[in-house]
């Protein structure tokens, strides 16, 4: 069982790193599934340029070669690409007992209950940004307001893993907050994919002996090669400054 996961490409978004991730598509192994987790077009109800419906054609192309998995998010959620091909639609995918994949924003209890201040909060940003402020990304801003991007982190991860061990897989892999990392709570593997708004950017590796978070592209944006092959280094080297130890709670998924 071999396969790739990312997540939070955000095509369509003037942030989305779509050279990068072209030529990160370009070295998949055909022998490898293709998982997108969510959210990779950033709005639905926009109007695609070229060269971003390219990209996702090209997701369709792949699909004749290789297992392609499409899961939806918050952000494409009901979306349908032009050109399906052969890419499977889900909620939710599974490698068998060993990963659950799922995008992250059904375990979220934040963001929901926070409605009227991330609308405000996205109009500042906006504002900033016309003011001459150094343009990012919304959740890339968001993380100088570290306090509340903890919470939001620690409660997709909690409930993912409580999620995880009720139903008897090994690991769980969500997109959805923007921020990479991996850790291990009460045996359960958790790995988050990040987002491919900024750099570094980030992918899961499934293979036969294990599963690991990834960069495809180091902090300056410069691509690394694609591993398919155990390299027997420690995550730690992927996390994005996050703390190893994670106080477990006894919060419950939604």
């Amino acid at each position: 069982m071999k396969a790739i996961i990312v997540s939070d490409l955000h095509i369509g978004s003037r942030y989305c790193l779509r050279e990068d991730l072209m030529q990160f598509l370009d070295n998949i192994p055909q022998n490898h599934e293709f998982i997108l987790n969510g959210d990779i077009i950033d709005d639905p109800y926009g109007k695609m340029v070229a060269a971003n419906r390219e990209l996702l054609d090209y997701f369709g192309q792949m699909s004749l070669r290789q297992k392609v998995v499409w899961i939806r998010g918050n952000h494409d959620n009901g979306y349908v690409p032009d050109n399906l091909s052969k890419i499977q639609i889900k909620q939710h995918y599974a490698l068998q007992k060993r990963l659950f994949v799922t995008h992250g924003d059904f375990f979220d209890d934040v963001m929901p209950q926070s409605r009227v201040f991330i609308k405000t909060f996205k109009l500042l940003h906006d504002l900033r940004i016309k003011l001459g402020a150094r343009p990012v990304h919304v959740a890339q801003y968001a993380k100088k307001w570290q306090r509340f991007y903890a919470y939001l982190r620690k409660s997709v991860m909690i409930n993912a893993v409580h999620y995880a061990r009720e139903n008897g897989f090994n690991a769980v892999t969500c997109g959805h907050t923007h921020y990479a990392e991996e850790q291990i709570i009460n045996g359960i593997q958790y790995l988050n994919t990040g987002a491919w708004t900024e750099h570094p950017a980030f992918y899961v590796r499934v293979s036969a002996n294990e599963i690991v978070l990834e960069k495809a592209t180091n902090v300056n944006g410069q691509p690394k090669p694609l591993e398919t092959t155990p390299t027997g280094q420690e995550i730690d080297n992927c996390h994005q400054d996050s703390p190893r130890a994670v106080p477990i709670s006894t919060k419950r998924y939604r």
